[in-house]
């Protein structure tokens, strides 16, 4: 499936790694929605201040497959993504324990808050209420497949209400 210059850009037929890249709030709305329940430790967070780049690998469901899994009699396929944030300005926690790598944190949401000048406030919005707040200069955020998707060993997936 492709789509328009000026939505989300999707590179999804099957099998193939999706590729997403967020530009502006409503690209940044399709996103969240495929990395809503993902999870990660906090050692699979990256945050390099000389090239203003923040990146987490996460575990994240298939959601842009669901249809196709229920269909089949299958749970809903995980994947190991990256999400990748260019031109971060500062990056604040809140909620999350420092210093203990083996944490896993559960991912809900992502939202932007813009400020002046078209900077902003990108906000990874963690389960037990935490988040990881970037400061960024412009909203300029990619998601990448980086694995095969495969079955959970529990082959259970979250569910949602319509």
């Amino acid at each position: 499936m492709n789509t328009s210059s000026d939505d989300a850009k999707f590179e999804d037929a099957g099998e193939a790694a999706l590729r997403l890249k967020a530009l502006d709030v409503d690209d940044l709305t399709v996103m969240s929605a495929l990395v809503q329940d993902a999870v990660f430790p906090a050692s699979e967070i990256t945050w390099d201040a000389s090239r203003r780049r923040f990146a987490a690998l996460l575990n994240r469901f298939r959601w842009e497959d669901k249809d196709n899994a229920i269909l089949r009699g299958r749970p809903v396929e995980r994947v190991q993504s990256v999400l990748s944030v260019s031109d971060v300005l500062k990056v604040q926690s809140q909620g999350v324990p420092k210093g203990d790598s083996d944490t896993i944190l559960s991912l809900l949401s992502l939202s932007f808050i813009p400020g002046e000048d078209g900077m902003g406030r990108l906000e990874l919005v963690l389960a037990g209420d935490g988040a990881i707040a970037l400061e960024v200069e412009t909203l300029d955020v990619t998601l990448q497949d980086v694995t095969r998707p495969y079955i959970a060993p529990s082959h259970k997936s979250p569910s949602h209400p319509e």
